[in-house]
């Protein structure tokens, strides 16, 4: 089963990027005041409790945790949207989507190298 952790400070966010060199890293990017990032949110749930995957599955509200959000951008180069998922290897994004392209599947086939490098269908 995938392990999970919220991330609050950019400390966390440090630790976690240099974790990708030994592991993937899912960085999900959680609006809680969004009913698309709540769906994204469930779909996100439904991957960790139903896969086997050695993942480390991250996440970072981007209303209570703005600062380590907008560290997340900066640092991965990836520009912010929420609800999105960032896929990183040795600290760099190897795939990313956002909104309605959140799923479980998508998150599945990123994993084994079945998506598109970037997920752009935003």
């Amino acid at each position: 089963m995938p392990e999970f952790k919220e991330i609050t400070i950019s400390e966390e966010l440090e630790e976690i990027l240099k974790e990708s060199s030994r592991r993937k890293i899912l960085l999900f990017k959680h609006s809680t005041s969004c009913p698309v990032s709540a769906r994204a949110w469930k779909e996100v749930q439904d991957f960790i409790n139903e896969n086997s995957e050695d993942v480390l599955v991250t996440m970072v509200k981007v209303i209570e945790s703005r600062p380590v959000s907008n560290q997340a951008a900066e640092d991965l180069g990836v520009k912010h949207q929420s609800p999105q998922v960032l896929l990183i290897s040795d600290g760099k994004v190897i795939w990313h989507t956002s909104h309605q392209a959140v799923t479980q599947d998508n998150i599945k086939k990123a994993l084994v190298g079945e998506s598109l490098p970037f997920n752009l269908n935003l």
